[in-house]
């Protein structure tokens, strides 16, 4: 499945919801991510479908979570 790292440890992945026979995909960060907003956020995503908007917000997480 793809991944992100940054300095050698993952920080977000995907998991396909084929491969897992699940409902949806799931789009998830690790501890080692930069996506703190607070006491409390969310650190995985279900995605049923893919739209441009949903891109652009995946792409913008991704950023923060490996800069």
């Amino acid at each position: 499945m793809p991944a992100y790292a940054r300095d050698g440890n993952v920080v977000c992945f995907f998991q396909s919801a084929a491969k897992f026979k699940a409902r949806y995909a799931t789009l998830g960060f690790t501890d080692k991510a930069n996506i703190d907003d607070g006491e409390m956020w969310p650190t995985y995503y279900g995605i049923k479908t893919l739209t441009a908007a949903h891109e652009a917000k995946i792409a913008k997480l991704v950023m923060k979570a490996v800069s």
